[in-house]
């Protein structure tokens, strides 16, 4: 846990450059006070106390200002920066290395019990205010533009911008 928890500090400190110490992110960063939470959360969940892990969840979004559902599954070293109106549904995936900034939504588009939130791969940056939407992937290494809504596959080393999200390679897009 104090492993999990050293990599997160240095990844605020890494991608933030507003971030200057430790013990500031420590103490003042929502969106790592809210992916600590989730964990315990999410271990609730996953032993059945599924009550007791939404109640928590709710108590950690009135105090963060991010909602994360404690089913969701979060990989390591994500970074949300400002965090405040970050919401990750049910049924998101997120991997390692990404990096939200505020007013993200991984949202569904289905009211059936299936996947239907987004599956985010390694790497992926999601600028703020982007909603995406849907059991779709958004590949590894790939930037979602701020307030661009995502309704498709994004493949890996993509740009996603607009409303509806247009995507082009990286190297020839122009953010």
């Amino acid at each position: 846990m104090l492993t999990r928890i050293r990599e997160d500090i240095a990844a605020a400190l890494e991608r933030d450059p507003a971030a200057r110490t430790r013990l500031n992110v420590l103490l003042n960063y929502a969106g790592l006070h809210a992916l600590w939470a989730h964990r315990f959360a999410h271990w609730l969940w996953r032993h059945r106390m599924r009550l007791l892990a939404r109640m928590y969840s709710q108590q950690t979004r009135r105090l963060t200002g991010v909602e994360i559902h404690p089913a969701a599954v979060i990989g390591r070293r994500v970074f949300i920066d400002h965090a405040m109106g970050v919401v990750i549904g049910e049924t998101a995936v997120v991997g390692d290395d990404v990096t939200m900034y505020h007013g993200v939504t991984l949202g569904g588009k289905s009211l059936e019990q299936v996947k239907r939130h987004p599956t985010i791969e390694s790497g992926v940056v999601i600028g703020a205010g982007a909603q995406v939407l849907g059991a779709i992937t958004v590949g590894a290494r790939s930037t979602i533009g701020a307030n661009a809504v995502v309704v498709h596959d994004v493949p890996p080393d993509s740009i996603a911008v607009g409303v509806p999200a247009r995507t082009s390679p990286r190297g020839d897009a122009h953010p």
